[in-house]
């Protein structure tokens, strides 16, 4: 077969350094649009991006051309840089080491997409520790509090 083909959609979650609330109804909405914006520039066509004050949740086709700690890598990186020029109160910005993504049957693409939009309203009734617990028990995966929460 002459041609590579793939759909594979992915929900990536990370956090601020210390969870720190950076990402504050000032800026987010900025920052989720540069998200979205650099995933698109990497050949995503698909990306929705939400969150709250101190985590992002982006839902995005992985597509074909990158591997997924580079992926994460470069779109950790180039956020980074831009929350920092948004002002003396963001120049302490990180987000943390770690992240989680986790794959996304088409089949249940819209039920995620809503989950992502509604972050606000669903974190008045769950942590992100909560919730990124949840994640981790749901798809089988062992962990140690001790090193998820840098």
């Amino acid at each position: 077969m002459p041609q590579s083909l793939t759909r594979l959609y992915a929900h990536l979650i990370f956090g601020t350094k210390n969870r720190h609330p950076f990402l504050d109804e000032e800026i987010r909405p900025r920052v989720h649009a540069y998200l979205a914006t650099i995933i698109r520039d990497m050949d995503s066509p698909y990306v929705v991006v939400g969150g709250v004050s101190d985590h992002v949740h982006i839902l995005f086709d992985m597509g074909k051309m990158h591997a997924p700690v580079k992926f994460v890598e470069q779109v950790k990186r180039e956020s980074s840089k831009f929350v920092k020029t948004l002002g003396a109160k963001y120049k302490s910005f990180f987000w943390q080491r770690g992240y989680g993504m986790f794959s996304v049957s088409p089949t249940h693409l819209a039920d995620v997409e809503e989950y992502v939009r509604k972050q606000e309203e669903h974190h008045k009734k769950r942590s992100f520790q909560e919730e990124f617990r949840e994640f981790l028990t749901r798809y089988g995966i062992e962990f140690n509090e001790e090193y998820v929460w840098d």
